[in-house]
């Protein structure tokens, strides 16, 4: 959570896999939804997408 943080921070690229599918975003936020926490990121084309955290499988902070 802390790098997902920090990547915020600097605005570095996210690698996020949900369902099997992967993304690259960089994050802008993590918004709180309740007990669910959900990072919003921006893909190189300028979409706008949402990932609620216990639906990642994984995420990797690219350098």
């Amino acid at each position: 959570m802390d790098r997902l943080e920090r990547a915020i921070i600097d605005g570095s690229r996210v690698q996020l896999t949900r369902r099997g599918t992967e993304y690259v975003v960089i994050p802008r936020q993590i918004k709180s939804n309740g007990p669910i926490e959900t990072v919003v990121g921006v893909t190189s084309t300028g979409d706008e997408l949402s990932f609620n955290l216990p639906d990642l499988e994984q995420f990797v902070v690219l350098e």
